[in-house]
């Protein structure tokens, strides 16, 4: 089945495995996707990730994580450039997440990078998705 936005699908999926505590999730892969795992992981948001070759356009599996007495690391996920209204914003428009408790993905020139790289490297971009 074609899926018309493939980020929310990859949302979607880690939102409600985190919800059902499972250890990973499966997620069609592709190179964008995968860099937003790097990210996740990079900001600790998921465990690991794992990139499976299969015959078609492989796996991206993701190890989800949990805080102590399997509390939830990741609090919420949500889609803000969606296919239908893209959102682009300048690198000084840039605002934090719940005051910097959390991160936005941004897709730039320069790749894919977390808000406050961006705001670094004096970038801006489209919005991808926030994560709390």
């Amino acid at each position: 089945m074609a899926v018309s936005d493939p980020i929310a699908d990859m949302l979607t999926r880690i939102r409600n495995g985190v919800k059902a505590r499972f250890n990973s999730v499966d997620v069609p892969g592709s190179k964008l996707k995968t860099e937003i795992a790097r990210i996740l992981k990079d900001e600790g948001f998921i465990k690991n990730f794992k990139f499976l070759k299969d015959g078609k356009q492989g796996i991206l599996r993701i190890y989800l994580k949990y805080g102590p007495g399997q509390s939830n690391v990741v609090y919420g996920l949500k889609r803000i450039s969606k296919p239908s209204c893209r959102v682009y914003v300048k690198s000084n428009n840039i605002k934090p997440v719940y005051n910097g408790m959390g991160i936005s993905i941004l897709s730039t020139s320069k790749g894919i990078m977390t808000d406050k790289k961006a705001q670094q490297e004096n970038i801006g971009g489209e919005i991808l998705c926030n994560i709390w």
